[in-house]
């Protein structure tokens, strides 16, 4: 069963084109990964995706009721208003308490209720957004760089626990990031973009595609493979096996290379290093 499709999908931006002709379907119980470079899209795309932004041209279809849930790449809580994890769950509109500790629960976040938002740590923040998302009963669970800020264990138990709430809750899940060593692991689908879809499938057949290894670098596609598992469920809809060519190849946007991939890898991995321990 189609959740969400998109048909020549395009999205500009003061007057410069950030997505071009995007055609992308999501089947139920489906976990796809975004990857590209940085501007590539991934964002924008999401939010079109969700309505938060309207598209150029083309158009999002969306199942009849499709309840979505979102967990933003960044968040911005003002660190002089007092807001509760309590209160937070309970915007933009009012719920259960035994619904919200029930939540918390799941993802690992109990007793956080009286916690002030700005005293979490990065992994506890994360945790909470999810919560707050998984209120929605959602059909559809949208991820946007979510694990941005915590440390590699932090960020494998976060994909762990999105794993096992999509065999417990029968969703479908979109999800952009950049831990391509971490997140592959639990993707049936990956789509790969820079402006445009250079490239969709199976995680194997992607790392071996010629657009994907121009962006990445060759050195990424053991990475995919070694970390590569089958999941024990099926998905109604069209098949994706094999990565999707049909697009052009314009000036712009550019693709990276990989000597610029190497050195974006060198200030992640300085990052993650400064960042270790934020969970």
């Amino acid at each position: 069963m189609t959740l969400i499709q998109t048909e020549a999908l395009s999205a500009r931006r003061g007057g410069k084109p950030i997505l071009t002709g995007v055609d992308f379907s999501l089947s139920k119980g489906e976990i796809v990964t975004i990857v590209g470079p940085n501007g590539s899209g991934k964002s924008t795309l999401l939010k079109l995706l969700i309505g938060a932004e309207r598209p150029s041209a083309g158009k999002v279809l969306r199942q009849k009721g499709l309840r979505i849930g979102y967990v933003p790449q960044k968040l911005h809580i003002d660190p002089t208003l007092p807001l509760t994890v309590a209160r937070f769950l309970n915007l933009p509109q009012p719920v259960d308490r035994g619904q919200a500790q029930a939540a918390l629960e799941r993802v690992g976040a109990s007793g956080l209720e009286p916690r002030q938002m700005t005293d979490l740590s990065g992994g506890q923040f994360q945790r909470v957004l999810l919560a707050r998302a998984l209120l929605m009963e959602p059909d559809l669970l949208v991820l946007d760089e979510a694990t941005q800020g915590l440390d590699q264990p932090g960020s494998a138990a976060f994909y762990q626990l999105i794993e096992e709430l999509r065999q417990e809750l029968g969703c479908a899940v979109l999800m952009v990031s950049h831990e391509l060593h971490v997140v592959m692991a639990t993707s049936d689908r990956v789509l790969c973009l820079n402006g445009h879809v250079c490239c969709q499938g199976a995680p194997e057949q992607v790392a071996s595609a010629p657009e994907y290894r121009a962006l990445f670098g060759s050195g990424t596609h053991g990475a995919l493979a070694l970390y590569r598992h089958e999941h024990n469920h099926s998905h109604d809809g069209p098949s994706h096996d094999g990565c999707n060519h049909d697009h052009d190849h314009d000036p712009a946007p550019s693709h990276a290379h990989a000597d610029q991939t190497s050195e974006d890898q060198t200030r992640a991995n300085q990052t993650r290093a400064d960042q270790k321990g934020a969970v």
